[in-house]
């Protein structure tokens, strides 16, 4: 699905929390290693938009969230790219 961020980020109060499965012991509320922003679902699709239904999109095949070693949770996207990815998924673009 797609999702807008409708707080700008801010410390992650869970790698302070010993029992939580964040916390990092490296990090303090003084000087933060982690951040968290909020979000708002804008639509959710029917169907997962797969890594191998990128791969197989010219459009899509040479997104970074492909390249080996690169994380999952944020990644740039080209508004071609973005739009292909409704196209993969059989909704439009939210605006």
């Amino acid at each position: 699905g797609t999702a807008t961020v409708v707080k700008n980020g801010y410390p992650d109060h869970t790698a302070f929390d010993s029992q939580d499965h964040h916390y990092d012991p490296k990090s303090n509320p003084d000087e933060p290693t982690w951040y968290m922003v909020d979000i708002e679902i804008l639509q959710k699709f029917a169907e997962p938009v797969t890594r191998d239904m990128l791969r197989e999109s010219e459009t899509t095949s040479g997104m970074m969230v492909l390249a080996k070693g690169s994380r999952l949770s944020i990644q740039p996207v080209t508004e071609d790219e973005w739009k292909a990815v409704h196209k993969l998924a059989g909704v439009k673009v939210p605006r």
